[in-house]
């Protein structure tokens, strides 16, 4: 899902790339966005449905909803099992269990806070059609759940956790690039970011992307980060 300009076609494309290395057999790639200029022609591009947010608020993710919306099946024909996945994630190995785990629903466990039920909905995967309710419920009542929820990936962990239907991805599968990949101050100045063992896919949460962990750009976080060139072998059109 792309909107606005923070990231550019070349985020889409690199994505398809290391979908095409990574994932067994075939599949249909597709990106909600509103704007399909520089996307590669395997990719198929379909308009975000529509989400009425109030002017002025934090998006926080809410627009992510909108991959339940009833829409996806009935107007774009899309069916089976879908696995989103955020623009600025970095595919590292072999993602053909995610589609394989059986469960009704799965996501991230947060790293932050373990003891929360809160996932990060950078990884997820459903049934297309399914778990509607979850943006019935936040349409229905937009004010209460931004009230008792930060973000998109709060409410929905919650909605689904609620329903008996959450479940999470092996801990190693979803590594976050800020907690998993630097090391620990002080030594993370003079060593460089490393590959997690078991990690498929290094999440980038926070104020880095891959341009910067390629670059060794903390761009304010907490931690320092020397370049992990490495990145470069996977973060590739």
């Amino acid at each position: 899902m792309k909107w606005g300009t923070k990231y550019g076609p070349e985020y889409v494309n690199r994505l398809y790339a290391m979908v095409r290395r990574h994932l067994k057999g075939e599949f249909q790639f597709v990106c909600l966005t509103d704007r399909t200029e520089g996307i590669r022609a395997e990719v198929r591009c379909f308009p975000i449905p529509e989400l009425t947010l109030p002017n002025g608020e934090p998006e926080r993710g809410w627009k992510k909803l909108t991959t339940f919306s009833p829409a996806l099946v009935n107007d774009y024909g899309l069916r089976g099992t879908a696995l989103f996945l955020d623009l600025d994630v970095v595919i590292v190995g072999d993602i053909t269990p995610f589609f394989e785990t059986p469960g009704d629903f799965l996501i991230i466990h947060d790293w932050k806070r373990p003891w929360r039920i809160t996932g990060n909905s950078s990884v997820y995967r459903w049934e297309l059609g399914e778990h509607q309710d979850v943006l019935t419920e936040f349409v229905a009542d937009q004010a209460k759940a931004k009230a008792e929820f930060r973000n998109e990936q709060a409410f929905l962990s919650a909605v689904l956790h609620r329903q008996g239907k959450l479940k999470y991805w092996d801990a190693a599968w979803c590594a976050s690039y800020k907690y998993h990949c630097i090391p620990t101050w002080p030594s993370s100045y003079w060593r460089d970011p490393f590959m997690p063992d078991g990690a498929r896919i290094l999440i980038f949460h926070g104020v880095m992307n891959p341009p910067d962990a390629l670059a060794g750009r903390s761009n304010g976080n907490w931690r320092h980060a020397r370049p992990a060139r490495w990145i470069a072998d996977h973060w590739t059109e």
